[in-house]
């Protein structure tokens, strides 16, 4: 199996150059509006042509939300950086609209992917607040089936996706799975899995880890056109 990654495309309608037929899965790690380049018609257009996308090859496309998606898709809760007051009724309801569409998590085997990462401490925290303390997490358990399910449930629950750690700016003790920072990340990757996220800007896609537990860091559209390229075996 082949996966392809599209990283924070921020109104770049980049990906357009993809070849769909190329790839098994295509996974879209979030931040898909926002920008300091283009305006509110072009980052409301490329936002729908993405959604058509997926619309057209559902089981091939894969959409997260990041943490730029989710003031609008959640509005008026976790603002973040480079809101657009005039552009947030159109994108809110389009997130509204298709927000069966968009997810926070996707696995395969033991690959994970979403916006920021998950951190052993954070996820500890996750399972000690959805009364799961008990679970023992690993490659064989669907942790995105969780992180999805949680993003479902009570406000009290979903706000735990996106609490934003002092490294971020925010006051929680550790960032989760749309806020977490390389810093955090990087020093405390998942034991067993291999993910796979976006969020940060780098100039070259990189990996810490090795061939047990590893994070890859793959937001480098700010700097080249460029996608994260996975193979898995069958």
């Amino acid at each position: 199996m082949t996966i392809l990654t599209v990283s924070d495309i921020h109104g770049r309608s980049v990906w357009k150059e993809i070849n769909t037929d190329n790839y098994d899965q295509i996974v879209f790690l979030g931040d898909y509006i926002d920008s300091y380049v283009f305006d509110d018609k072009v980052i409301y257009n490329n936002l729908i042509d993405i959604i058509e996308l997926k619309r057209t090859q559902p089981d091939k496309i894969v959409l997260l939300i990041g943490n730029h998606d989710a003031q609008y898709l959640h509005f008026p809760h976790y603002r973040c950086s480079g809101f657009r007051p005039a552009a947030q009724p159109a994108l809110s309801d389009v997130f509204e609209k298709y927000e069966r569409l968009f997810q926070i998590a996707y696995q395969r085997g033991a690959y994970l992917f979403t916006h920021a990462g998950v951190t052993n401490r954070w996820l500890a925290h996750l399972l000690e607040n959805t009364e799961n303390n008990s679970l023992t997490v690993t490659p064989d358990y669907d942790l995105a089936e969780l992180l999805n399910d949680v993003h479902q449930r009570s406000m009290s629950c979903r706000n735990l996706l996106f609490e934003v750690g002092p490294r971020r700016g925010g006051f929680d003790p550790v960032g989760g799975p749309i806020w977490a920072d390389r810093q955090e990340t990087k020093a405390d990757y998942l034991v067993g899995f291999h993910q796979i996220v976006g969020h940060t800007p780098i100039n070259e896609f990189t990996t810490f880890g090795d061939a047990v537990s590893s994070i890859t860091y793959t937001d480098v559209l700010q700097t080249k056109p460029a996608f994260y390229e996975i193979r898995i075996p069958d």
